[in-house]
């Protein structure tokens, strides 16, 4: 499986993905916005919430800029068996590429 989707891709195929926000938890204090329905989980503790994702959905998670964070939580997860790929350049490449966040 890819390990990323593009935003402008996301954006045609958003409905039933399981939007996970894997920002660091600093930068998603600072933040005032995610993308709709997203569950933020904090990627330092993957071992405690990786395991309650659901099996039968794609998961596209995004953390700021689509680094070092989403590639280490993508690999995590689909070593687990979990169909996962993160959202090329972050929420800030998804904003970039027009789409939609709302306040959380």
């Amino acid at each position: 499986m890819d390990r990323t989707i593009k935003p402008e891709t996301l954006k045609t195929e958003f409905a039933g993905k399981y939007i996970l926000d894997v920002r660091r938890a600093a930068d998603h204090h600072a933040s005032a916005e995610q993308l709709a329905g997203a569950h933020w989980k904090n990627p330092e503790q993957i071992a405690d919430w990786a395991d309650q994702l659901p099996t039968n959905r794609e998961i596209v998670l995004y953390c700021v800029r689509g680094g070092a964070v989403s590639n280490s939580v993508v690999d995590a997860l689909q070593a687990q068996g979990l169909r996962a790929r993160f959202i090329e350049g972050g929420i800030e490449g998804w904003k970039a590429a027009g789409g939609a966040v709302v306040a959380k």
